[in-house]
């Protein structure tokens, strides 16, 4: 691959992961925690990992896979800044809810519930496109959505149990994470 597809790749990356080290990070500790949606991380790595085992990156890219990609690179990096600013201090590594938690639905969080997640799927299309021939592409995809799925019911039981009809009336007005896909 050319110079200029992977420096296309560290922008994508590093525009997408930026917010992430800007957020204020919740003071307090957890009042519930659910530790199984890192068994949801450990697939969605795994799905960024077979996008790289091919020699495929070592081609040009066509011109089309990178406009693919750059589209797919500025909507993660759109995600990734709205949520962390509208979610701010409720945001948390693991799948867990602070004592004074919030149900947010305003912003990005009234397009999709996962909104983060949104941002993770944009970034693996980005890179996808970018290095990935088709069926390794389809592979990767289908294990990082795994572990996405694992990820959002996990939290999901956790808010539904905290927010009751609240969160079922937004969970069935809102797409999990694709917008669009009430379904899903």
């Amino acid at each position: 691959m050319p110079a200029y597809g992977y420096v296309i790749i560290a922008i994508g990356f590093v525009a997408w992961i930026t917010p992430f080290f800007l957020m204020k990070r919740p003071g307090t500790r957890a009042e519930k925690v659910d530790r199984r949606a890192r068994w949801g991380m450990v697939l969605e790595g795994i799905g960024y990992a077979v996008l790289w085992q091919s020699d495929f990156w070592a081609r040009p890219p066509g011109p089309w896979r990178i406009g693919l990609s750059i589209l797919f690179f500025a909507a993660a990096s759109l995600f990734s800044w709205s949520s962390a600013r509208t979610l701010g201090r409720q945001w948390r590594f693991d799948a867990g809810l602070n004592p004074d938690h919030q149900l947010v639905r305003s912003g990005v969080y009234g397009v999709v519930r996962h909104p983060i997640y949104a941002s993770m799927l944009c970034l693996f299309l980005g890179m996808g496109f970018m290095v990935a021939p088709w069926v390794l592409f389809l592979i990767g995809a289908a294990i990082f959505l795994a572990g996405t799925e694992i990820r959002v019911r996990v939290e999901e039981k956790l808010l539904a149990a905290h927010f009751g009809a609240e969160f079922t009336e937004y969970r069935r007005s809102v797409p999990a994470y694709i917008p669009l896909l009430k379904g899903f």
